[in-house]
């Protein structure tokens, strides 16, 4: 006899690693799908239409052309297999929303996008149709899992139905940014006027992408336990710390995971010197050494091995904490410390920057912007990687430092205070440290914690431990993968989620 029909899942979300990224949201997006296919789970994709994606859906065909709508002469929903990823994807072709330079929110001039309403209302309107099975007749999910703002007005389009035929999960990865648009939008994002109440997506005179997702769905998540409980408080809550509250009983953190197919230092292919998390001690030493050299070399670092070199890899932002960073680099870099940053954001954080580089530049390794390949040689050749963020949901930087024996050094917050144990005296002795925290988010702690990560590396023996036990920690999106599709069984099935 035949086994059960797999459960059917659309994914919805506004970028995927490797085809478009600005952050985090892209790994998950181009790796818990494939886990959850990997699982049994019969999963499909829905994008938007950006010139990388529709290059990458060879072979593709039409399901449903529609329109005009949300400021497009019309939506052409294709379908196909985007090279690389290996999954079914719709993608909405849709040139006049999304064929622009600069990334997926703003142009080349740093603004967002004056329609990102309903450039993004689109993609939570066809998400919520497939669900609904009114656009393509052959496939229809049976939970639609939106992720993050850009995906929220799905949960509110199959909310208006009052038996949908499917369920709603949506994953908050980033509560800050929140798809805010006025009331007088509501009928070009066919959205009824009933909508916009206080107990539906109205927020402050204004309606918001995020609160549809958290007021309708059947399920939310959020990409760690911490950030699930933090998210409920006032000084983490956005402003919609109450509703969260009020919707308790359907949150769950489920921790980000690693793709450790991209992320594994014994075969990464942007490594100049690779090295075996599960080496022997001598060889990871002088692998995590040929490592460190090559980048202070690529950064025209002063090539010492005994200096602690901190890598960054972030956005600049005061979310990150790197104004705290810039405080305290004129404590350490005179005193030996180095720097390898790579990012972008923050006008006045890019200046301070550079002018820092500029007074030290043996010392201090800057490139603004973003590099794939950077990314993975800071991540692989510093000592340290600092994530000293005010709030960090998942956090993925830090989980790709545990991998490549990079110790992280984070604020305890979020997903960060979930997967790194202080490098406290009785957990040096216990070999369970992977890392070091603080918990103010404040110059004086950060400073502190540098001048800690200082002290352990003087003692090699304790950092090889450390290194160690960093590199054998297990964060694949296996565990994730279980605990989604376990929401899924007990959805599909009509089973309350407690």
């Amino acid at each position: 006899m035949p086994g059960p029909t797999p459960r059917r899942v659309l994914h919805v979300g506004a970028e995927i690693y490797p085809l478009i990224k600005t952050g985090g949201l892209a790994d998950v997006l181009g790796a818990l799908p494939s886990a959850l296919a990997l699982s049994g789970i019969d999963v499909r994709l829905l994008l938007p239409g950006y010139p990388a994606v529709l290059q990458a859906l060879p072979d593709s065909t039409v399901v449903a052309t529609l329109g005009p709508a949300f400021g497009a002469a019309s939506l052409v929903v294709r379908l196909g297999r985007l090279a690389g990823i290996d999954l079914p994807a719709y993608v909405i072709d849709a040139p006049a929303l999304f064929d622009r330079p600069g990334n997926p929110y703003l142009g080349t001039d740093g603004r967002e996008w004056k329609d990102n309403p309903l450039r993004f209302g689109a993609l939570g309107w066809m998400a919520a149709h497939l669900g609904l099975g009114d656009v393509d007749r052959s496939w229809r999910p049976e939970i639609v899992h939106g992720h993050d703002w850009h995906a929220g007005l799905a949960c509110a389009h199959l909310a208006q139905h009052p038996n949908p035929g499917c369920r709603s999960v949506f994953t908050v990865h980033n509560l800050a940014f929140q798809g805010l648009f006025p009331k007088d939008l509501l009928p070009s994002l066919l959205l009824p006027e009933a909508s916009f109440v206080f107990d539906g997506l109205e927020f402050h005179g204004q309606g918001s992408a995020i609160k549809a997702g958290l007021q309708y769905a059947d399920h939310i998540t959020t990409v760690s336990p911490t950030y699930a409980r933090e998210i409920q408080t006032p000084e983490f809550g956005c402003g919609l710390e109450a509703v969260i509250a009020h919707r308790s009983a359907v949150l769950s953190g489920i921790l980000n995971g690693v793709d450790y197919a991209v992320w594994n230092p014994a075969n990464d292919p942007l490594l100049e010197a690779r090295f075996d998390p599960s080496g022997a001690p001598a060889q990871l030493r002088a692998g995590k050494a040929r490592a460190k050299q090559a980048l202070q070399k690529q950064l025209g670092l002063e090539p010492v091995r005994e200096r602690l070199l901190l890598g960054v890899v972030s956005r600049l932002t005061t979310q990150k904490g790197i104004d705290l960073l810039i405080e305290a680099l004129p404590h350490v870099v005179p005193q030996g410390v180095q720097l390898a940053l790579l990012g972008s954001g923050d006008g006045k954080m890019e200046a301070d920057l550079s002018a820092l580089a500029a007074t030290h530049p043996q010392s201090i390794g800057l490139r603004l912007g973003y590099d794939e390949t950077l990314a993975h040689r800071i991540i692989a050749g510093a000592d340290v990687i600092v994530v000293p963020s005010r709030f960090e949901p998942c956090g993925l930087t830090q989980l790709y430092g545990l991998r490549y024996g990079t110790l992280p050094l984070v604020r305890s917050v979020g997903g960060l205070a979930d997967t790194v144990v202080d490098a406290s005296p009785g957990a040096i002795a216990a070999g369970t440290a992977t890392g070091f925290t603080f918990a103010g988010a404040t110059m004086t702690d950060l400073l502190a914690t540098i001048r800690r990560a200082e002290q352990v590396l003087r003692s090699p023996a304790a950092w090889l431990a450390m290194m160690k036990q960093a590199m054998a920690t297990d964060f694949s999106w296996n565990k994730a993968a279980t605990a989604y599709r376990a929401i899924y069984d007990q959805l599909t099935e009509r089973v309350p989620v407690w």
